[in-house]
């Protein structure tokens, strides 16, 4: 059987105070032309359909209009599960009813057996979940990391799962060694968020969503398919693709990818303004792109952001080359300072920093008696 792997769709997207949503309706018409040549048997969209709990109305009416045409019109079945940027109850509101058109909506995972089975495959779906419901579900006290949830799950979908079909399990998580961008959301902090790879060994194929990039991990079996578009300037030279993947009875999985390309490319230019208001150099330039402009002059300048958006109209980000170096030697600087300086002088520039009040030596007594007595009881 054939079907398509796709995930975050973060529909609502707003990207430095652009709403995407016009950008994402036409890249999803990609989608249900690729659908429309390629005929697969399912669709699954593993996570963040909307890019928050409370999407706005054009997000929802552009989900619901895209999934009636590929699901109704198409009759094409859909297997979605929600992401950690979607509401798990609003996304599976209706659930129940949905499946009777071959709509698999989960939004939050319960013990109960609902395999989906479509053509000899057996798709086992997991949601996002963080740590605390698991363990209330399983009573587990040693459940308190993403690694210790999931594989508890896993432990309960392969108990009993019928190994002689293949089985594709479809979830959303951070897989340990994956590549991150800065429009994913951290799941936790520290390293409690990841998952290792080695607990999906059970499936012929891991559909996964949240990583943004369709080279997050490389790995036979567990794939991301990436997101719809790009959301940040750290996705700008990422590929966009839908992931093409054919499964036969002896669960063998191959994968082929379809690219998606927006309509306007979210890019990184540098240059002199004046280099950058040259018609030789944006003659050769796709204008309407959403653009982050890193400017290499020094000097004062009047004005350069009225002065792009002449010929540059969906600039998001404008900064100077010099800021950039400035920053990184305040920075380094800062570092060198507090190396050389003793705990008291530490503390007092905080003080400074975070209070309008003056310094005196009744405090520093005070700092200097509560540092020496917290030392003398490490020590």
């Amino acid at each position: 059987m054939k079907f398509i792997h796709t995930a975050d769709w973060h529909l609502g997207k707003l990207v430095h105070g652009v709403y995407m949503t016009e950008d994402q309706r036409e890249v999803l018409q990609e989608l249900i032309e690729i659908i429309k040549k390629e005929k697969p048997d399912a669709l699954i969209i593993a996570g963040d359909l909307y890019d928050r709990s409370v999407p706005p109305t054009e997000a929802v009416n552009l989900l619901n209009d895209t999934l009636h045409k590929i699901n109704t019109e198409l009759n094409t079945p859909i297997i979605a599960i929600s992401g950690n940027h979607d509401s798990a109850d609003r996304l599976a509101f209706g659930s129940s009813w949905y499946q009777r058109s071959n709509l698999f909506m989960k939004g939050r995972w319960q013990p109960a057996k609902d395999i989906i089975e479509i053509k000899g495959v057996h798709f086992h779906t997991v949601p996002f979940s963080e740590p605390g419901p698991i363990r209330e579900i399983f009573n587990g006290s040693t459940i308190t990391s993403h690694h210790e949830a999931m594989k508890v799950l896993i432990e309960h979908i392969t108990n009993e799962m019928d190994t002689s079909v293949p089985n594709v399990f479809v979830g959303h998580a951070f897989v340990l060694g994956g590549k991150t961008t800065d429009s994913e959301r951290t799941l936790s902090v520290g390293g409690s968020g990841c998952v290792g790879g080695e607990l999906f060994t059970p499936f012929n194929y891991t559909a996964l969503g949240h990583l943004h990039s369709p080279d997050a991990i490389r790995h036979d079996t567990i794939h991301y398919s990436g997101s719809l578009m790009k959301y940040s300037f750290s996705e700008a030279k990422q590929r966009k693709v839908v992931k093409i993947v054919e499964i036969n009875q002896q669960g063998f999985a191959s994968v082929r990818e379809e690219p998606l390309k927006a309509k306007r490319d979210m890019r990184e230019i540098e240059g002199y303004l004046d280099e950058l208001m040259d018609p030789a150099f944006y003659d050769l330039q796709k204008l309407d792109d959403y653009l982050k402009i890193t400017l290499l002059d020094d000097g004062a300048l009047i004005d350069p952001m009225n002065q792009l958006r002449q010929v540059y109209p969906n600039i998001l980000h404008l900064e100077r080359k010099s800021a950039q170096r400035d920053q990184k030697r305040k920075i380094k600087s800062s570092t060198v300072i507090s190396k050389n300086n003793s705990d008291i002088d530490l503390f007092k520039r905080f003080y400074e920093q975070v209070t309008t009040t003056n310094w005196s030596d009744e405090k520093e007594q005070k700092i200097m008696s509560t540092i020496h007595h917290i030392k003398g009881k490490v020590d």
